[in-house]
This record gives structure tokens, C-alpha cells and sequence, in this order.
């Protein structure tokens, strides 16, 4: 009876946890389910959580079920959010990836989303740059450079000048 009522505490502690973390922010199963499990912070530093894979996965179905997990919300707010901040759709693709959503999933949303991403793409480059944009070759280059690592599609980078040209 004893491990029974361990066993329940266990998952009511994990479910706890769960709800700690969702609370936040959304997240994707697999970034979920490496939070969940991740060591705890004590004062005597970091500590296990006893815990199985199966209490785990119990967890992650529960939250599944009620909608606290939901891999699709989690997509569209992240790439809202991404390009609120400036970045292009190829470093919010690449980003979707390392926190294991599903290539077709994310692709999918950004095929939804309604964002436009030329005007993203001279939006960064008039704040970081001035208006009017540079038109000189080595200038054009390093405003270039600077929308590549921030993701930009070359297409649309090279369209910010062929539409607003001066």
C-alpha cells in the first residue's frame, strides 16, 4: 500500500510539475517531456526526480488530452512570436526543428501564417541600417549578411530593393 501511495504522489508531483511548466509558456512534446524529467534544483544542487518512463508518458498523455499540449498552438504562437522579434522563416524553421517538431508540421504553419516576410525583411534592415537603404555594392552586402543570419529567405532580402527601389 505504501509504494501505492508513493507511486500516486509521484505522479501527482509530476503532474504538478507539468502544470508549472505549461504555465509559462507553450511548448512542444518533446521540449516538455525534457523539462519534466529534468533534474530539480535544490539547495545541495541538482537532484533526480524519481520517476519512470511510463509515469512520464502517462503525464504527457493527460496533458494531450486536456489540450495543455498541442504541438500545432505551440508552432503558429512560436512563429508569430519569432517574427514579432525580427527573425526570418529560415531561422524559424530551423529553430522549430531543434525543439523536434516535425518538418511537414512546420512547414505547414508557415505556409498558414500571414506574415510578410519582404516587409519583415526591410523593417530589420531600415532599423539596423537607416533609411535609405544602402545602394552601393559593399553596403548592400553587409545589409545582406546581416538578414541572412537573421533568417531572410534571399529572395525576399533581394526583393526589399527590386519593390523600394529609390
Amino acid at each position: 500500500m505504501s509504494e501505492n501511495s508513493s507511486r500516486r504522489s509521484s505522479i501527482a508531483r509530476l503532474r504538478d510539475r507539468a502544470m508549472r511548466i505549461l504555465a509559462m509558456r507553450d511548448h512542444s512534446e518533446q521540449e516538455f517531456r525534457r523539462k519534466l524529467t529534468a533534474p530539480v534544483m535544490s539547495k545541495n544542487g541538482p537532484e533526480t526526480l524519481d520517476t519512470t518512463p511510463e509515469e512520464v508518458d502517462q503525464i504527457v498523455e493527460w496533458c494531450l488530452e486536456h489540450h495543455f499540449l498541442d504541438d500545432m498552438r505551440f508552432v503558429r504562437q512560436f512563429i508569430a512570436s519569432r517574427a514579432r522579434k525580427g527573425y526570418g522563416p529560415a531561422r524559424i524553421r530551423q529553430e522549430l526543428n531543434q525543439k523536434g517538431i516535425a518538418r511537414q508540421v512546420s512547414e505547414n504553419a508557415m505556409y498558414e501564417c500571414d506574415i510578410d516576410w519582404v516587409a519583415s525583411a526591410r523593417e530589420q534592415a531600415l532599423r539596423k541600417y537607416g533609411e535609405p537603404l544602402p545602394t552601393e555594392f559593399v553596403a548592400k552586402v553587409k545589409v545582406q549578411r546581416f538578414l541572412l543570419y537573421r533568417g531572410f529567405l534571399q529572395e525576399d532580402i533581394q526583393e526589399i530593393w527590386r519593390n523600394f527601389a529609390d
